[in-house]
């Protein structure tokens, strides 16, 4: 994929100290998209959308689990994402959360009623030839046969997008790392309820299990697939 930037979100909140720390510990060069991707899109689903924009604490007086502003900004260039992964013609794979009594995380509320709002977002709706995953947790992997799925496709690597960058993106990220995929995470095509943990996150992720690139590097290197993909 070339030179990759530097810049990255995390910039204004990670000490000069620890980033010193990270490239010392964890130094190797960013590979970006691997071999034979797809596009891996976890929960984005209409709740998190649910409100409009706005600012998250707002937002969820209302709307409880919204992420306001934090999701909608991420609507445009998830769309380029998508876009160009249907033009090189990679799979694209969905998560979304299964309603049931069972949660992805400790927040659940006793007694509080399972609704509805696990459908995907229009902006990304699913075609028929691609592949929805339904889970109870956080991993896209967990109790699910994702992992069957990408072996008997032969994919190889993965690129990532979608929500909570801190919760259920980066368990999806870690159990893809620890099944031997390589990962490329889109910067601006994730998102979290919190813009501190949402950083934070994505610079750990970058320095242990991914590499966080920006979505135009992915889009650039899918259409370079599709230039080869025609030239055959």
């Amino acid at each position: 994929m070339g030179t990759f930037r530097t810049d990255h979100c995390w910039d204004d909140i990670i000490p000069s100290e620890e980033r010193e720390i990270y490239s010392s510990f964890f130094p190797r060069d960013v590979k970006g998209l691997g071999p034979k991707p797809a596009l891996l899109a976890i929960d984005l689903y209409k709740k998190v959308y649910a409100g409009g924009s706005g600012p998250v604490v707002e937002i969820n007086r209302k709307h409880r689990g919204a992420c306001g502003d934090q999701a909608w900004n991420a609507i445009a260039p998830t769309v380029k994402l998508f876009e160009a992964a249907r033009r090189a013609g990679i799979p694209i794979i969905y998560t979304t959360g299964n309603p049931s009594a069972v949660s992805a995380t400790n927040r659940q509320r006793s007694g509080e009623k399972v609704g509805d709002g696990y459908e995907i977002k229009e902006e990304f709706a699913p075609q028929p030839e691609d592949l929805m995953i339904r889970k109870e947790r956080a991993s896209g992997f967990f109790g699910t046969p994702l992992f069957a799925h990408l072996k008997q496709r032969g994919i190889e690597s993965l690129i990532l997008c979608g929500e909570s960058t801190s919760g259920c993106l980066r368990a999806s990220v870690i159990d893809a790392f620890s099944y031997g995929f390589p990962v490329a995470v889109a910067e601006e095509c994730c998102f979290d309820r919190s813009v501190l943990s949402h950083k934070v996150a994505l610079f750990d992720l970058h320095h242990k299990y991914a590499d966080v690139v920006h979505v135009e590097e992915i889009t650039s290197a899918l259409d370079g697939l599709t230039g080869r993909a025609a030239a055959e």
